[in-house]
């Protein structure tokens, strides 16, 4: 029995000392602040465009046209690096966005191989794309080994079957997307469709616009991703189910719609939303009543002749009559001159 005791005691200390250590841990785990993760992201991506040259396959109405691989230049070594195409004049060129997030302002590099020929997406549309995606790993220097950039595949899509809503990616999809252009179909005997003249570049994200602390999957966290993506299709999307595509609630035609209510993106007020017409905090493309005059949107889109409500899907009346909704009359300037 006291051997019993013995033991028992041994056992419910380990416990507890276990169960402290483990407690310990999860406390003294901090997230890094977002400025200064930044500096050390930017850092490895210009790293790794000035160590770096690409190759593309042009191949028009074929599955590989614009393929790219990326290769790290070997010593001596005379390619051309990715940053040697920094703001060049004609394609492909590198270039760059600068995003207003956590506070701070981040330089987002992409690379552009072809524009795309037809519409852009907004950040609020869904895209059809394939894409190839990297994680970026820099090792410092210690008194025994040198320091070290290395480049590790977490995922490929080549054959995309679904739109993604850019509200529901990361924040570095919905930023450089919306600088590129989708394409033009056609469908085969055997099924397949092939795609041509669509938007194709790859894109370079600090951790703060792409997973940040969370990690995901095989991704580590901090870790800076590159996406070398192909645009086939846009969906114009309607968030808040109004009639109107959330892409004509853009009243200042930028292609970028923000909910500055989101106070982990911008923990600093916000003083105005150019998208936000009653200025009540939301925006248009989130608002169901975007005038404030306590009728919804929905119901305000009228038949300039009867009266009635119709869905916004009717609306195309090139006729020149007018109705109560600025975004009925954007839509026309838009699709009848």
């Amino acid at each position: 029995m006291n051997k019993f005791k013995y033991y028992f005691i041994v056992l419910v200390t380990s416990l507890s000392l276990f169960s402290c250590s483990k407690d310990n841990a999860i406390q003294t785990e901090v997230i890094r602040e977002y400025s200064t993760q930044y500096t050390t992201d930017l850092a490895t991506i210009e790293e790794y465009l000035k160590t770096t040259y690409f190759t593309v396959v042009n191949h028009p109405g074929f599955a590989d046209d614009q393929d790219i691989i990326i290769t790290k230049i070997p010593t001596g070594g005379t390619q051309a690096s990715i940053w040697s195409y920094l703001n060049n004049t004609s394609f492909p060129k590198l270039l760059s966005r600068d995003v207003k997030l956590h506070d701070i302002t981040y330089k987002i590099y992409y690379l552009v191989l072809r524009e795309g020929t037809g519409d852009k997406p907004t950040n609020v549309d869904g895209v059809l794309a394939s894409y190839r995606g990297d994680y970026l790993t820099k090792v410092a220097a210690t008194t025994t080994t040198a320091a070290s950039l290395t480049v590790t595949q977490f995922e490929e899509s080549k054959n995309p079957q679904s739109f993604f809503s850019l509200t529901n990616t990361i924040i570095g999809w919905s930023e450089i997307f919306p600088q590129f252009k989708k394409g033009t179909y056609t469908a085969n005997a055997d099924g397949t469709v092939s795609y041509s003249g669509f938007g194709a570049g790859v894109m370079f994200l600090p951790s703060g616009v792409a997973y940040y602390a969370s990690g995901s999957g095989s991704i580590p966290s901090y870790s800076p991703l590159v996406f070398s993506f192909k645009l086939y299709e846009i969906q114009r999307l309607d968030q808040d189910s109004d009639g109107i595509p959330s892409y004509l609630e853009d009243l200042n035609g930028d292609g970028y719609m923000y909910d500055f209510r989101n106070t982990i993106n911008y923990p600093t007020a916000i003083a105005s939303n150019s998208d936000d017409t009653d200025a009540d905090g939301i925006p248009n493309y989130l608002d169901v009543d975007d005038d404030g005059d306590n009728y919804t949107t929905k119901l305000e889109i009228k038949d300039p002749i009867s009266g009635l409500s119709i869905p916004f899907a009717t609306i195309p009346d090139c006729s020149g009559n007018t109705t109560n909704s600025a975004r009925i009359k954007k839509h026309l300037d838009k699709n009848c001159h």
